[in-house]
């Protein structure tokens, strides 16, 4: 049997501990001065995508400002004695808010949705959308679309921001009605 000496293990003990240390000081230095310096590269980051050509700015409708919409076109489905579900989706076709009219159908709901999604991606009403089914049937089959009478676009400057859509009434000209007034009250 060898014998080591006792320096030698315990020096070579020092060595791993030591290194070990090293190390993890070495990765928290690392951690915190990327921490640091990414501090002000961030800010001129900001700056730069400010000026960025590469960039654009939207504009969107408001909680605020969607749920006005939403509550006039359920306060004019509601003069004419009509039950429906509305919904405001923004750009993209998220839902921003939706009311479900007391006493409407369980598929208004869904409905409103979709024809708020189809008026916004289009930027049309869906009711003129619905009349290009004949030279295009397969336009129908987009995930997410409803192409029945009921969806309206709201714009700014042009472009489309939202899209109310309504269902519940006896027809889609009702529903359409109603989701005009809804943009119509954005404008007051």
């Amino acid at each position: 049997m060898k014998k080591t000496s006792r320096t030698r293990v315990l020096t070579g003990g020092a060595v791993v501990a030591a290194l070990a240390l090293g190390g993890f000081g070495a990765y928290s230095a690392s951690a915190t001065g990327e921490n640091t310096a990414a501090a002000p590269a961030a800010a001129v980051a900001a700056k730069a995508d400010a000026k960025n050509k590469n960039t654009t700015r939207t504009t969107h409708l408001t909680v605020e400002a969607a749920t006005k919409a939403a509550q006039a076109t359920l306060d004019a489905a509601e003069k004419e004695n009509q039950r429906v579900s509305v919904a405001v989706v923004d750009r993209n076709g998220n839902t921003i808010v939706t009311l479900r009219g007391d006493g409407t159908g369980p598929q208004s709901y869904e409905s409103a949705v979709k024809k708020a999604f189809t008026a916004v991606s289009w930027n049309a009403p869906t009711s003129e959308l619905a009349k290009r089914l004949a030279q295009a049937p397969n336009l129908k089959d987009i995930p997410g679309t409803l192409f029945l009478g009921g969806g309206a676009p709201v714009t700014a400057k042009g472009a489309p921001i939202a899209g109310i859509g309504v269902a519940g009434a006896p027809s889609g000209d009702l529903d359409e009605k109603f989701a005009q007034a809804g943009v119509a009250s954005l404008g007051k």
